[in-house]
């Protein structure tokens, strides 16, 4: 079974095929096990009904059964009790939780992201230039076609959804999957707001404009197969994102200082106010006569 030529569900095309021969449970693990190393299931991704799988896969509801329970013994698959079986979380972030809270305490940590992320997107845009199939450039046209419609709209939390779903599209084209698997690892904390916000990168003044600019421009080079104009239009992404980030960490400080400064001065000119207003005391009278 050719996995590259099997495009992902989210596009309609047909994601589990028969098993024409060896109809056996371990059959139907290998298939579903492939899909997910592929990336074709997603965490989250729901498989069809016992009777609409057993049918496409055309085994026996039995083996079926035998085969999900394989896969959730190995923590790929999750059934929820009168919702149906999941593609279990198997990506979690690249760090342990308690990684993460260091950096959200952390904010210079950014740069270091951002400085890992140039060389990995620089990497995966090359490759992709590369190696991606018709079904792959069609799934990356539909995400930016979606996000121009996005941008035109001005919505701005949609944009910002879609600019992580294109970089995937992008990792899943390049076709290895350790690279796949850590980006979307990658991924996950960006969108989890980890390192700094998506959709106020996009509220920055000028930033809407820009970075759908940047990112029609590594479209276009994986279009073309351009994988070196790929690669350095990956790069200058990168760097715009951390200019970006930089001046909204800086703006964000200077927005707090100068409401602690303004509070204080309310603060004081109260505090000014009740005095004026408050009645002299005898002896203070006295004394001014």
């Amino acid at each position: 079974m050719n996995f590259r030529c099997v495009a992902i569900n989210k596009i309609g095309t047909m994601v589990f095929q028969k098993i024409h021969h060896n109809r056996t449970a371990d059959s139907v693990v290998d298939q579903v096990e492939e899909l997910i190393l592929q990336g074709v299931l997603r965490p989250g991704d729901r498989l069809p009904a016992e009777r609409d799988l057993a049918k496409k896969v055309d085994v026996s509801r039995p083996i079926l059964r035998d085969a999900i329970k394989i896969l959730e013994e190995r923590g790929l698959l999750v059934t929820r009790h009168g919702g149906g079986t999941f593609i279990a979380d198997v990506i979690g972030t690249v760090f342990s939780e308690a990684i993460v809270e260091l950096v959200r305490r952390h904010p210079p940590a950014i740069a270091d992201y951002l400085e890992y992320r140039r060389e990995i997107e620089r990497t995966t845009a090359r490759l992709a230039a590369q190696r991606a199939t018709d079904a792959d450039r069609e799934i990356i046209t539909r995400i930016f076609r979606a996000m121009e419609g996005a941008h035109e709209s001005q919505d701005f939390g949609r944009e910002a959804e879609l600019d992580v779903e294109f970089h995937q599209a992008i990792g899943e084209s390049a076709h290895n999957i350790v690279l796949l698997h850590t980006l979307r690892s990658c991924y996950r904390l960006l969108a989890d707001g980890v390192f700094y916000s998506r959709v106020q990168l996009y509220r920055y003044p000028g930033s809407r404009e820009k970075l759908l600019e940047q990112h029609r421009e590594i479209y276009e080079a994986v279009m073309a197969g351009d994988a070196g104009r790929a690669g350095d239009a990956a790069s200058s992404h990168i760097d715009f994102v951390e200019q970006v980030a930089y001046a909204m960490a800086r703006s964000g400080s200077w927005s707090v200082v100068s409401a602690l400064r303004l509070a204080q001065r309310l603060e004081s000119e109260q505090d000014d106010s009740k005095r004026r207003r408050a009645p002299r005391r005898p002896t203070e009278e006295a004394g001014t006569q």
